[in-house]
């Protein structure tokens, strides 16, 4: 058993993994960007070091910093998380070769299933049945095109090395291609620090269901449960659940054991997720995830199992504690989790909403769980993913679940930023979500969220005079916080603050024609220029943030007056970007 692990993550994971190694009685170590210097999960950690930088590239994805760290602390084991290096088969290397043990599976399965076009190939071997796509990497627009010819539009471009919709772009017509392709590669590169991508046929209606496994380093996998992840938006997921509801009898057990196969095929041991789409009685592989998912929650509430406890007594060497038929044993009632985003739902436009949580109050009472990353006074950068944190309820059966799930939404309370909330509940209150017709396009293409507002109270001014300054103090790794209260400016008179400026409400929020930033963020393409005609929702300036190409849309037809920004900019909300008259 390790006796210290460090947590190459950040956020809610982060703290998930930090938790129960504590309930282990083992060690962590928390590593950290400037931006998450003073981060739930690092002053819940043994230990904390700093990586430098602020962007995931320079800490969260810098390899040499975090096996400086690892160098440091003494750890003796390194658990990824979920995103950044948990998929990437020469960090979980370069881990080993530290004599190091690395909470996941082997390289080579890593390899294998985690770049999309090989796992086709291994699922195949496993015989599970996959969607037409290609079984090589694709390197211009013209094979797409003619994949699109041959199987018809639309088609889906997806990152070879991602997961979680970044860096996937649905296409249906050939002449978007080129846009499509070349921003699928920036957000995959962004994300996951490669940019290669494949294409697949994109399904009309489906459902997105996927298994949980675990297997061991004694040739031992079981499936664990299925889970319902249908209710998505940009093909990031909202709402998932287990077990997944109104599958035909015998689907369960065979999408079950055709995961186990697909593990099997490659020599897969740990945590890991074989993603399916269902549709019309057929399921097809799509992909797997070699890690620990986000919603990994929603099985553990209905099987009572801590996956992460299992993954590192696995890593450690243990066979599995329970068979197959032992696992199945345990499942009983229903699990919903909500995913708690800082993002602006109104309208269904979903927009980023970074900045500072002055509130977060989140609900208890029997059956409900919440896996958070931050606190009240925490900020949600720009730089990262926007999960705030996860509420997860149990119930005895889906209504049961459904309806606590709603109780316990409507009494969190989070200000400072926009929530996905108001759009949560707006799904699980719809007789199409309860009558389980949903599907994975069902939220952008039928869910009506026009009358979906979110408001954000502004945070209280500081006290006159006087404020409360935190000093961490680092020792070996060891983190103290000194406090003290002291003159505003040093010294001087307290100085008059500016009234913060309200957020912008819509891409437009500037007034008029003005095209202003919702959020802060980077500009990735300007697509409009001076004296050009416009229509009301046409997009012009794509606009990257928390790691999400956003389409900036012209609210009233017009003509371009003037382009405030260039691709490569750093914006601020409320940043008026483009003048249309």
């Amino acid at each position: 058993m390790p006796k210290k692990i460090l947590i190459a993550n950040r956020g809610e994971i982060a703290v998930r993994v930090i938790r129960t190694a504590r309930e282990m009685g083992i060690a962590t170590v928390a590593v950290y960007s400037e931006l998450d210097r003073n981060a739930l999960h690092v002053r819940l950690a043994d230990e904390a070091y700093a990586l430098g930088g602020e962007t995931a590239a320079q800490s969260y994805l810098n390899t040499e910093a975090i096996l400086d760290a690892i160098r440091k602390s003494g750890a003796d084991a390194v658990h990824p998380g979920y995103g950044f290096f948990s998929e990437n088969a020469d960090f979980a290397k370069a881990i080993t070769d530290l004599g190091v043990a690395f909470i996941g599976p082997p390289p080579a399965a890593i390899v294998e299933m985690g770049d999309k076009v090989s796992s086709r190939k291994a699922a195949l071997r496993g015989g599970a049945p996959i969607v037409p796509g290609t079984t090589e990497f694709v390197n211009s627009a013209a094979e797409i095109v003619k994949f699109g010819e041959e199987f018809g539009w639309p088609v889906a471009i997806k990152a070879a090395f991602g997961g979680g919709g970044r860096g996937m772009k649905v296409v249906k017509a050939a002449a978007s291609v080129q846009e499509a392709m070349d921003s699928a590669k920036r957000e995959s590169k962004a994300f996951f620090g490669r940019d290669e991508i494949y294409v697949e046929r994109y399904l009309t209606w489906p459902r997105h269901i996927e298994v949980q496994l675990v297997g061991d380093k004694h040739g031992n996998v079981v499936w664990v449960s299925l889970r319902d992840c249908s209710a998505q938006r940009r093909h990031q997921k909202l709402i998932e659940e287990a077990p997944a509801p109104g599958l035909p009898e015998g689907v369960e057990a065979a999408m079950g054991e055709a995961a186990v196969k697909a593990a099997r095929a490659v020599g897969y041991y740990n945590a890991g997720t074989v993603e399916f789409i269902y549709q019309d009685g057929e399921f097809f592989f799509l992909e797997m995830n070699t890690r620990l998912q986000v919603e990994h929650p929603v099985t553990e509430m209905i099987t009572g199992i801590d996956l992460v406890e299992w993954q590192i007594r696995v890593a450690d060497g243990e066979k599995l504690p329970m068979t197959q038929k032992q696992v199945d044993a345990l499942r009983r009632g229903h699990s919903i989790e909500v995913r708690i985003n800082a993002e602006n739902p109104a309208g269904g436009k979903f927009l980023p909403s970074p900045g500072t949580i002055s509130t977060l109050k989140v609900p208890d009472g029997f059956g409900t769980r919440f896996d958070g990353g931050y606190e009240a006074g925490d900020t949600v950068s720009q730089y990262y993913d926007n999960l705030i944190g996860k509420l997860i309820v149990w119930g005895k059966d889906r209504p049961t679940a459904i309806a606590r799930t709603i109780r316990a939404l409507e009494e969190m309370k989070i200000d400072g930023v926009h929530t996905t909330i108001p759009a949560d509940l707006a799904i699980l209150r719809h007789p199409d979500f309860a009558a389980v017709t949903h599907s994975t396009k069902w939220v952008e293409e039928r869910l009506d969220l026009s009358g979906v507002s979110s408001q954000v109270t502004p945070a209280e001014p500081p006290a006159a005079g006087l404020v409360e300054k935190t000093t961490t103090v680092e020792v070996n790794g060891k983190r103290f916080e000194v406090k003290a209260w002291v003159p505003e400016s040093g010294g001087a008179a307290p100085v008059a603050r500016r009234a913060p400026r309200a957020a912008a409400a819509s891409s437009a929020g500037a007034g008029g024609g003005s095209v202003a930033a919702p959020m802060q963020g980077t500009i990735v393409k300007v697509l409009v220029e001076v004296g050009q005609e416009v229509k009301a929702g046409d997009p012009v300036v794509v606009l990257e943030a928390m790691k999400m190409e956003n389409q900036l849309q012209a609210e009233k037809a017009g003509t371009v007056k003037s382009v405030n920004v260039k691709p490569g900019d750093k914006v601020g909300s409320g940043d008026v970007l483009v003048v249309i008259a």
